[in-house]
């Protein structure tokens, strides 16, 4: 029940700052992230540096993408590749986010909006996720990463 209530607030934060902003922030690979980080806090794919990391590599190459060859739906792929080569290669791999590429091709979305939707999105559930882990019983979150 925690799990889920926090994921129901954490989701519904996200959704008044759309309503306060006027820009749709309520994206799919967020509630994917719920998941990890509210029903999985010890998995390392739901670990802060994961979450903003993977998510700054896979916005990067789907808004580049996006930009550099519009409309061509080839590249989607290739850019959700990349993203997860390079989330390996740096160790902060974040499932949610390999599907950054294909809303940064797929969306109206300009540029800079993309890292402000997800950026938001980002803090608003790390907050709540920190705060709601240490209502007990608690849960030890964030965990080191070695």
């Amino acid at each position: 029940m925690k799990s889920g209530s926090g994921a129901v607030i954490g989701l519904s934060a996200v959704g008044g700052l759309t309503s306060l902003t006027g820009i749709p922030m309520l994206i799919a690979p967020l509630g994917a992230t719920a998941v990890l980080m509210f029903g999985q806090p010890a998995s390392p794919l739901a670990q802060p540096i994961n979450v903003f990391a993977g998510y700054f590599i896979a916005t990067l190459l789907g808004v580049g993408a996006a930009m550099a060859f519009p409309g061509l739906w080839e590249v989607s792929a290739v850019a959700v590749g990349l993203s997860i080569a390079l989330m390996l290669m740096f160790r902060v791999t974040h499932p949610p986010a390999g599907a950054i590429p294909l809303v940064a091709t797929a969306s109206p979305y300009q540029s800079g909006t993309l890292f402000v939707v997800v950026l938001a999105g980002c803090i608003s559930l790390l907050l709540l996720a920190l705060v709601l882990h240490w209502i007990p019983p608690r849960a030890q979150y964030p965990r080191r990463v070695d």
